[in-house]
Order: structure tokens, then sequence, then C-alpha cells
């Protein structure tokens, strides 16, 4: 939630004008769903839903991250405001995509140790 409200913040201040108002809000959009999804991911009901949120977590935080890189390289904005955004951007990717293999690792484990069903 942190991370959407940093973003909101930008948003907010990006300079006027509809360049920036599009790729404000396909930001703002991305953003706000990661925070949004890793919540429903936590409260999944089995180790596939959970993959599958944490899925469009990893998609959100990606995208997120290819807004702030077009806001930065059309000069919107100065890369030096945005570096701690992206940084942290960056971070909560890499928790991700942590995140998803070892719960990709429990599942393959617990497939094997499943005994089939002989019905």
């Amino acid at each position: 939630m942190q991370f959407a409200l940093r973003v909101i913040h930008l948003v907010k201040n990006l300079p006027k004008g509809s360049v920036a108002s599009v790729i404000g809000r396909q930001l703002l959009r991305c953003s706000t769903s990661v925070g949004a999804n890793y919540r429903a991911a936590s409260c999944g009901r089995s180790l596939a839903d959970f993959c599958s949120k944490m899925g469009i977590v990893h998609e959100e935080i990606d995208e997120s991250l290819y807004w702030m890189e077009l806001i930065v390289e059309s000069k919107l904005v100065k890369r030096e405001r945005l570096k701690l955004l992206m940084q942290e951007a960056e971070e909560i990717r890499a928790m991700t995509i942590a995140s998803l293999r070892t719960a990709r690792r429990k599942r393959e484990k617990e497939k094997k140790e499943t005994p089939p069903n002989d019905e």
C-alpha cells in the first residue's frame, strides 16, 4: 500500500498535459493493483491460487516499472526524482519472483508426494 501511495503522490505532481495524463493513469492503475493483488494472493485458497495471483502481482509491478521508465525517458520527470520509487519497485519485483519460485517448488514437491487416486 505504501508503494501505491507514493505513486499516487507522483502522479498528482506530474506536469499537466495529455501525455502525462495518459501515462499517469496507466502507472496509477498498475501500481495500485500491486498491493490489491498481493492481498488477494495472501488470502489464496490454494497454492495454485496463490501462484496465479502472485503472477499478476509480478506483471503489475513490472508494468509499473515500464511506465516509470517511460516517464523518465520522455523527460516528464528527472530520473533522480524517481530513483527511490523505481528502486522500491525493483525490490518488490525481486521479492515477488522469489516468492513465486518458492511456492512453485512447494507445489511441485506436493505433487510428487501425493499418491495417485486409483478409483
